[in-house]
């Protein structure tokens, strides 16, 4: 945290004089998208309820613990296969408030049909 403080202050000493406006640094300044992470394993999401903001991206890390699983979650039109040792990472940002539900779509064995989350979008500010 340090470091990217150091090289922030940097970019910024250097770069003001030579017309970097105050929007622009404030922007290089904003805190970075949050990562939520979300482990998959037979038959369970971990976390399975997830608390979004509308209008604010966050970036998804998907973790297969244990086997090929799949993510599908169509309200937020985002697809993915979950390979075991292999994070997949995906970018959302939520248009609408609501429930919305996400499933594995590839057959993973008995209690397939069971495994769901469900992100909780809160309207915007």
């Amino acid at each position: 945290m340090k470091t990217n403080l150091l090289a922030l202050t940097m970019f910024l000493a250097l770069a003001l004089p030579f017309g970097l406006h105050a929007e622009a640094a404030s922007a290089l300044a904003a805190d970075p998208i949050q990562t939520i992470r979300i482990t998959a394993k037979k038959f369970e999401y971990s976390p399975s309820e997830i608390e979004l903001r509308q209008g604010e991206p966050v970036l998804l890390e998907l973790i297969s613990l244990d086997r090929l699983h799949g993510f599908n979650c169509p309200d937020l039109g985002v697809r993915a296969d979950i390979v075991p040792g292999t994070p997949t990472t995906i970018r959302v940002e939520p248009k609408k408030a609501g429930r919305l539900v996400f499933r594995c779509d590839i057959y993973c064995g008995d209690g397939h049909e069971e495994m769901e989350g469900a992100f909780i979008v809160k309207g915007g500010q």
